[in-house]
């Protein structure tokens, strides 16, 4: 084990190693969490406990992580797009410049989860818990919202238009500054939530 984690030190020096599930699971499970700029392109991680892993600038486009538990995990500047994150605990996770274009984050737990400056253009939150989430200077273009729950969220100087906002919870949500043209609203109450500076 100690021969792979020095050949793993050794290929993310030379950056975007390709690497499968079987190994990465090995290393995290002998106590490794730097996996930093990996290439997991389409990898399967369905279920796997991957809490508090750091997958800075890490290429997990089209990759499976269902119900995978990502907690804490260190996901900025890293390329998610069409990743399959459906069901996945995202509790606390950075995503500082995350691209997360067309991915899959239906009922996800994104509590408490930092999305600045990250790319969620065409992604699926339904149902997705963003519950105290920060969303800051984000671009959610297009994104379905539906049923999520924003309660306590700050959405901050983003640009949500066309976003599928219907049935949304939004108790004690802040929206400051934000693009909001021809976004659904249906079936949302907004006496809660605190709009400032919106267009």
């Amino acid at each position: 084990m100690d021969d792979i984690r020095r050949v793993l030190r050794e290929s993310i020096a030379r950056k975007n190693v390709v690497m499968g599930a079987e190994v990465l699971l090995r290393l995290y499970a002998a106590g490794e969490r730097n996996f930093r700029e990996v290439n997991l392109r389409g990898v399967d991680l369905s279920g796997a406990n991957l809490s508090g892993i750091s997958l800075f600038r890490a290429y997990l486009e089209g990759a499976i992580l269902r119900n995978a538990d990502l907690s804490g995990a260190a996901l900025a500047e890293a390329h998610l797009e069409g990743a399959d994150l459906c069901g996945a605990n995202l509790n606390n996770v950075d995503f500082l410049e995350a691209t997360l274009t067309n991915a899959d984050l239906r009922h996800a737990n994104l509590s408490g989860a930092g999305l600045i400056l990250a790319d969620l253009c065409g992604a699926n939150l339904s149902g997705a818990n963003l519950s105290g989430a920060e969303i800051n200077a984000s671009w959610l273009n297009d994104a379905n919202l539906s049923g999520a729950d924003l309660s306590a969220a700050l959405i901050d100087i983003s640009d949500l238009s066309g976003v599928d906002l219907s049935g949304v919870i939004l108790n004690n949500t802040t929206i400051k500054k934000t693009g909001l043209s021809q976004v659904n609203l249906s079936g949302v109450n907004l006496e809660s939530a605190t709009l400032i500076d919106c267009s």
